[in-house]
């Protein structure tokens, strides 16, 4: 089953889908310091490295399903929050032109939380109406990823359209019983001194052997400073606690678990505890992507320490990926075995928009 991939990142999402059982085809990326690592990952698709803006969609192969996340910076409550009239919201567009053009059978979008703000109602109404008029039953959601085997709290609006000839809709898996934490996913790197960078690092550098029969890329953290934004609440949680959200940035990671919590000082305000039993470091690249659930043998290709934060906080969990598009595989097994049109899909009207998060 024939995937295409838009906004594809350094292909979180893809891996997921591949996990999965399907196959991604072709893959559009249009930011240049991503294309060494996605290629070096993904050596089986094809990726257009062009402005999606500017390839037709006749230059893209036929396709079963359409997945990929529009950039998620004009939604952001961390952002300016400009939505649909800042140009990289505008993208949306190029999505569902390319939905009308290829008509897959099934389409799946990723955005942040920040799409259903109040102050975007209209604009993400307009944008499930426009995916209703494409020709498909849409469900969303949002969903924490740590109710999906990943270990932090991500909290992200998921987006599947089922082609209406199918006849049901998505309905999205339950979250799972069991949830892991930090130790689940980083312990057995904590014997390791992962190397500390202000800024460039050399691929060829930045190897560390776990034990003697295994190595590990992409340890490496960034050293410097902290804003007062960043300490202007808790950074540390425990080895039994989820992971906070992994950002798109090296600045904002979160601390390593080894340092105690930080100590509040007044509201907006917290300082290092000078008792902590070891030092106060970010996490380092390799276990932000392990807590997004990428494999070791998944390697960061870059010279920046910036980009390789940037490539893991901005992919979607491959876990999270992988359990929906198990979900999806099914349905359309169903489908191809006796139809599913006895499920009920609800379309999203704006009355229905879940805007309090």
């Amino acid at each position: 089953m024939n995937v295409l991939s838009l906004f594809s990142g350094c292909g979180g999402l893809d891996l997921g889908f591949r996990q999965a059982g399907f196959n991604i085809v072709w893959a559009n990326e249009y930011d240049k310091s991503i294309w060494s690592t996605y290629e070096f990952n993904h050596p089986e698709t094809k990726l257009d490295r062009r402005d999606l803006r500017t390839i037709p969609s006749s230059e893209m192969p036929d396709c079963i399903g359409i997945i990929g996340g529009p950039p998620c910076q004009s939604w952001s409550e961390a952002g300016a929050g400009r939505g649909i009239n800042d140009s990289r919201g505008q993208l949306f567009h190029e999505y569902i032109r390319i939905l009308k053009d290829k008509r897959p059978r099934f389409f799946l979008a990723e955005n942040v939380s920040g799409i259903l703000a109040k102050k975007h109602r209209q604009a993400f109404a307009n944008i499930l109406k426009q995916f209703e008029e494409a020709g498909y039953k849409i469900a969303y959601q949002l969903l924490n990823a740590h109710h999906f085997s990943v270990p932090q709290d991500r909290k992200r609006v998921i987006i599947v359209g089922y082609q209406q000839d199918l006849g049901g809709c998505f309905n999205f898996p339950k979250r799972r019983p069991k949830t892991l934490n930090l130790q689940d996913a980083i312990y057995d790197l904590s014997s390791l001194e992962p190397m500390s960078v202000e800024n460039s690092v050399s691929i060829e550098d930045n190897i560390l052997s776990v034990k003697k029969e295994k190595q590990v890329y992409n340890h490496e953290y960034l050293m410097g400073g902290f804003s007062s934004i960043y300490l202007s609440r808790n950074r540390v949680r425990n080895w039994s606690e989820p992971s906070f959200t992994i950002q798109a940035g090296g600045r904002h990671a979160p601390l390593h678990p080894q340092a105690n919590k930080m100590i509040f000082v007044e509201p907006d305000k917290w300082k290092f505890d000078p008792d902590s039993p070891q030092p106060y470091r970010r996490l380092s690249v390799r276990e932000c992507a392990r807590i997004q659930t990428f494999p070791d043998n998944f390697i960061f290709k870059y010279h920046k320490i910036a980009n390789g934060y940037k490539m893991v906080g901005n992919a979607v969990p491959v876990k999270l990926a992988e359990i929906l598009a198990k979900k999806i595989l099914e349905d359309l097994q169903q489908y191809q075995k006796s139809g599913f049109c006895n499920k009920v899909c609800k379309s999203p009207e704006t009355e229905q928009l879940a805007l309090s998060i």
